[in-house]
């Protein structure tokens, strides 16, 4: 646990970003904002490719076949929770795409046999609970709101995209085990960069015409976020269990909190500050029990 711990941090810290430089692309809709921050990644690892000359050494068809449903998974998840957050409140979206590391925890004991501990539990629990207090927090619930069929629709998207997250979790523990990380996150962002291409033509998604710090913001989205970000937490996939890098990601909204206070001078409610208290809690408790045996 000592090297990934740093890992870790750096992961969450990398990802945290996300929200800032997303908010910084305010002419861009959300579905090209998404293309561009995995097109931009994906190219910059195949060059990286060419340069090193990188080889994917005794890479099998199964390995690469599960690569490719790992890149499935990743755009479906973002792909899905885009969707939702047009149809249903922030607050439901939010609250039901946290649920990601109960998925995970039950898809880790059923498909990994990984045995989840009490401390790893509690964990999920807190990191569950905190992220629905930081969106009840963030006024997104309202007695007011009257459930329709595009609001449940909208649920049930969010509930499937945490699906989707568990299973690129899911996976990627399992091919980082024999895998090395440049030669995983290749194939999976590549494959993911052209499942949301095709979505964002097939759309009708404008690509051009936005500002120029659009384009920067989007290009510093897919350097920080995914390829510093992401590649962390697939790094760590190798080292500890699925469950606690679920629960770490969830660190998310405490550092986009604390960046969105310093760049958009955004204040912290109380609620808000008891949920990514809870999530903060939930992260120390699962470290504990979070390696793999």
């Amino acid at each position: 646990m000592t090297r990934t711990i740093p890992v870790l941090i750096i992961g969450v810290i990398s990802i945290s970003f996300a929200a800032i430089f997303i908010r910084f692309c305010d002419d861009m809709p959300s579905m090209t904002i998404a293309g561009f921050r995995f097109v931009i990644a994906s190219l910059i690892l195949l060059l990286i490719s060419c340069f090193k000359k990188h080889n994917f050494g005794d890479l099998s068809v199964k390995e690469f076949f599960w690569c490719t449903v790992s890149g499935a998974f990743l755009a479906l998840h973002m792909i899905l929770w885009i969707i939702a957050l047009k149809m249903t409140s922030v607050a439901s979206a939010v609250v039901l795409v946290t649920t990601n590391p109960i998925f995970v925890a039950i898809f880790s004991y059923v498909l990994l046999k990984e045995r989840q501990s009490k401390e790893l539990m509690i964990g999920i629990v807190l990191s569950f609970v905190g992220s629905a207090v930081i969106a009840i927090g963030d006024g997104g619930i309202s007695g007011s709101m009257v459930l329709d069929k595009t609001a449940l629709t909208g649920d049930i998207l969010a509930l499937l995209g945490a699906v989707m997250a568990s299973g690129y979790l899911i996976i990627g523990s399992k091919m980082r085990e024999k895998m090395d990380t440049f030669s995983y996150i290749l194939i999976v962002y590549t494959i993911t960069a052209a499942i949301v291409l095709m979505v964002v033509f097939a759309g009708g998604y404008p690509v051009l015409g936005f500002k120029t710090s659009s384009y920067i913001s989007v290009a510093l989205l897919a350097i920080v976020p995914q390829l510093l970000g992401h590649t962390s937490f697939n790094w760590v996939l190798k080292h500890i269990k699925t469950s606690m890098v679920a629960i770490t990601i969830l660190g998310e909204p405490i550092g986009a909190t604390i960046l969105a206070y310093f760049f958009f001078k955004e204040t912290i409610s109380f609620l808000q500050f008891l949920g990514i208290l809870g999530i903060f809690t939930a992260i120390v408790i699962a470290s504990r029990k979070g390696a793999k045996n």
